[in-house]
């Protein structure tokens, strides 16, 4: 049977312990090192922000066990979410700082070169880094690809695991175009052309009510649960952590649809859990939904068409909560998303308007400019153009785009001055804001 293997990062002493007896249980390192002896580790690592990145000290467990097992070289791989840089996040969060340390290469795909990749279902194509191509797709058979997600729900995905954690192999704008009802099947794609050797979980913590919480609710929505998990069908590993969060095959889309290319096992009664007690033990039903606490100022008219989870809507709902409430981001302004939204509930509208989304950009952007002006209104291009999303909130919630980084602006705008030098391909929010 299919193997997935959990450890108790606390019985076990130490995060390294638990990592390695994961690996150890598919038959250690050694084995699992290819004719490079090169090592890919995909993180996740969206943002800086506390609890929704995986955890360093797991990443340095994983990289350590490698080197011990005669790894030649260790490489951390990410493109952060949109809005940011990969380097300013690794340099939050410490990843440099353990990279450089162990001596792990940590590479920024944002500053890499872009090669287009063929979704079959789709039929589209997305750009991805050409070190992604040349490493893991071309020379795949010679080199060993971990992915090491967080465990996490999503308030668009149901949850983000092994299979979710691809979408940072992507360049930002191809993350854009179907970032609404099609996002599952993107995910599923991306999973058809690309499967690691290994999914390993990082579930020290999980988050409860989407994989962006606001830290003011912490306490709510960041939940220990002291567990390493993984296993060598990232399918299997992503099955079994949806189930231990609470979610069946079924609520999980993505899960669903790569379940019919017959890459890995997605029966959840075929998969051999090993130490089943901690997953029965800690296994809890968790939501993938917001809190859904926004600022009683602002109006939210969602339409009645096209209104997609996956897409305007959530994302900029996720910002708004997270704005309001770790920023205190003020109010007085409407939000439009979606199709099919009654001309009346517009027409009532004498104040300043974000637009989420092509489908309302369409439908009411004009009329708006024309009643309002267009000072008075800011829009968000696509299905999910953060960079777009945080220059209008930021701009109506009264909040500077330089105190959403947590350390100080010559060193922030000296890492971007260096990724820009460097070639990054991030979409970023202006800096110093339109008025």
């Amino acid at each position: 049977m299919t193997k997935v293997v959990f450890q108790d990062s606390l019985k076990n002493k130490s995060i390294y312990n638990a990592v390695s007896d994961v690996f150890e249980a598919f038959g250690g390192g050694k084995g699992m090192l290819k004719s490079s002896q090169n090592v890919y580790l995909k993180v996740n690592a969206i943002d800086f922000k506390p609890y929704v990145y995986t955890s360093v000290e797991v990443v340095e467990a994983a990289a350590k066990y490698f080197f011990n097992c005669g790894a030649k070289n260790v490489y951390i791989i990410e493109n952060s979410t949109q809005g940011n840089i990969t380097r300013l996040v690794f340099d939050i969060i410490g990843m440099n700082t353990m990279c450089k340390k162990i001596g792990a290469i940590p590479i920024f795909l944002d500053e890499t070169d872009q090669i287009p990749m063929f979704l079959p279902i789709l039929q589209s194509f997305v750009q991805i880094p050409d070190f992604v191509n040349e490493h893991l797709i071309q020379n795949r058979k010679d080199n060993l690809y971990i992915s090491i997600p967080k465990l996490k729900t999503h308030s668009m995905t149901t949850v983000t695991l092994g299979i979710k954690n691809q979408f940072g192999l992507i360049h930002h704008m191809s993350r854009i175009h179907d970032h609404n009802f099609r996002l599952h099947q993107k995910l599923a794609d991306i999973y058809a052309n690309i499967q690691p050797d290994f999914t390993l979980v990082d579930g020290i913590f999980a988050t409860n009510y989407g994989h962006y919480p606001a830290f003011a609710d912490k306490e709510k929505c960041v939940i220990p649960m002291n567990v390493i998990f993984g296993g060598n069908d990232s399918l299997a590993v992503d099955i079994v952590g949806a189930k231990f969060l609470g979610f069946d095959i079924e609520e999980v889309e993505h899960l669903k649809l790569c379940a019919q290319y017959k890459i890995g096992e997605s029966n959840f009664e075929k998969i051999e859990i090993e130490n089943s007690f901690i997953f029965k033990e800690r296994k809890q039903k968790f939501s993938c939904e917001l809190l859904e606490e926004f600022p009683s100022d602002i109006t939210i008219i969602r339409g009645k068409k096209r209104c997609c989870r996956e897409g305007c809507k959530r994302n900029t709902e996720a910002v708004l909560e997270v704005f309001a409430k770790d920023f205190k981001g003020t109010g007085g302004f409407t939000i439009l998303m979606g199709k099919g939204i009654d001309k009346k509930e517009i027409e009532n509208i004498k104040e300043k308007v974000h637009i989420a989304g092509d489908c309302a950009i369409s439908e009411w952007y004009q009329y708006l400019s024309y009643k309002l002006g267009k000072h008075n209104i800011t829009v968000s291009t696509g299905c999910n153009n953060l960079a777009e999303t945080i220059n209008s909130l930021t701009k109506w919630m009264n909040i500077s785009p330089l105190n959403l980084v947590p350390i100080g602006i010559i060193e922030s705008l000296k890492l971007l001055i260096i990724a820009k030098f460097k070639g990054t391909k991030a979409n970023i929010p202006l800096i110093i804001p339109k008025l």
